[in-house]
């Protein structure tokens, strides 16, 4: 026998290392055929190389197959990763070869790694390759499900609003800010006190009355003006004073073309040393330019209020027919009462802790939806609260 495996080596011409390969080759083979097994393990890598014909490369080789077979089937971004996890995860099938490689002797294990990685490699960059493609089918899928028909008829839904009286409060503020006045706020539920009596309202004047004014009970009522602002602000003491302040006002009154139980007024005070009845008149007028522009004209009528002194009136243009006269203004050119107004009385300062011999000041109050009216032309008050769609979708 061993005559016969000297023949067998002689005839390879290998070197000494892989001489021995192949005797124990030989050996095992003869073990093998008495029915005893001798596992491969006690072949060196590179004996097993050359004696099975690359049976590593082999089994790479099928474990790329099978991968490659497995790659194919994926259809989700989960399977690929799945497929990482078998064959590069920690305990994955090429980790598990590149672990055995430390077992190997120290000269086979470059040959031995170099094999692996190549693999590898190739596993990496295929299971990339299918994770892009995989990408931009799930991309194309998600572009055609969101996809608009711009041709497609769809039912059309209507975007609602300002109403016209907020529209025209917000522009009336807007124009006081710009001429440097506050905006403030204040409640519509008020008290006896700041609606009349530090107004210097007498007793026995007719809006205290409940034919005019809404009572809650005898010291509280819903406010019948904005005038109740400039007591609350004046009381607060911070001087100089110029604020302007709007809101719903309520008053007992019939309901007709040019009245309203509910309406919305603006508050006007200025309170400062040396403040005259021309800064009244100029603010006035700035304010009634901007709103109206140049074209409309002012009228002052003398008036009594009992918290200023002295008092006025201010009517403007006919906005339809622009002074010459028409039906809408009972031919006189002249719009109705828009706001009213004056210097604020000594007594309401002196009421507030303000020396009125050192401060002066002017206030005025204006309706809201007259001022919509007048802008936009309109001869009757209830169109601004009967929610016909038709005259609101004009604004």
């Amino acid at each position: 026998m061993k005559l016969e495996m000297n023949k067998v080596v002689d005839t390879f011409k290998l070197t000494l290392k892989l001489r021995v390969d192949l005797y124990m080759y030989l050996l095992v083979n003869m073990i093998c055929k008495s029915n005893k097994v001798v596992p491969q393990k006690y072949l060196s890598f590179r004996g097993r190389i050359f004696l099975f014909g690359g049976k590593m490369e082999e089994n790479l080789t099928k474990v790329l197959e099978t991968f490659n077979k497995e790659i194919e089937s994926a259809k989700s971004l989960d399977d690929l990763e799945k497929l990482r996890i078998k064959y590069l995860g920690k305990k994955g099938e090429i980790t598990d070869l590149k672990k055995s490689i430390a077992k190997l002797p120290n000269e086979e294990k470059p040959a031995a790694g170099k094999l692996i990685n190549k693999t590898s490699k190739e596993i990496e960059e295929k299971l990339a390759l299918k994770n892009e493609e995989i990408k931009k089918v799930l991309l194309e899928e998600k572009v055609k499900a969101e996809k608009i028909d711009v041709t497609a008829h769809f039912d059309k839904y209507e975007s609602g609003h300002l109403a016209v009286i907020n529209q025209t409060m917000e522009e009336l503020e807007s124009i006081f800010q710009n001429m440097g006045f506050d905006v403030v706020e204040g409640p519509e539920v008020d008290t006896v006190k700041f609606v009349f009596d530090d107004l210097n309202s007498p007793e026995d004047h007719p809006a205290r009355s409940t034919s005019d004014t809404f009572y809650i009970n005898d010291e509280v009522l819903l406010r019948p003006h904005t005038s109740s602002m400039q007591i609350r602000v004046m009381n607060e003491g911070k001087l100089p004073i110029k604020m302007v302040s709007a809101g719903r006002v309520f008053r007992n009154d019939e309901v007709d073309a040019t009245h309203s139980p509910m309406f919305h007024q603006l508050e006007c005070l200025v309170v400062d040393e040396n403040v005259s009845m021309a800064n009244l008149k100029a603010t006035l007028e700035t304010f009634i330019k901007e709103m109206f522009g140049d074209e409309m004209k002012l009228r002052y009528r003398p008036h009594h209020f009992p918290f200023t002194e002295p008092s006025l009136e201010v009517d403007v243009t006919c906005p339809i027919c622009k002074g010459e006269g028409c039906p809408a203004c009972g031919n006189t050119g002249w719009s109705m009462e828009l706001l009213g107004g004056g210097m604020v009385h000594p007594n309401v300062l002196e009421a507030c802790g303000i020396d009125s011999e050192k401060y002066t000041g002017f206030a005025f109050g204006l309706g809201v939806d007259r001022i919509a009216m007048v802008k936009y032309g309109l001869d009757d008050i209830r169109l601004l609260y009967d929610n016909d769609k038709r005259f609101m979708e004009q604004f």
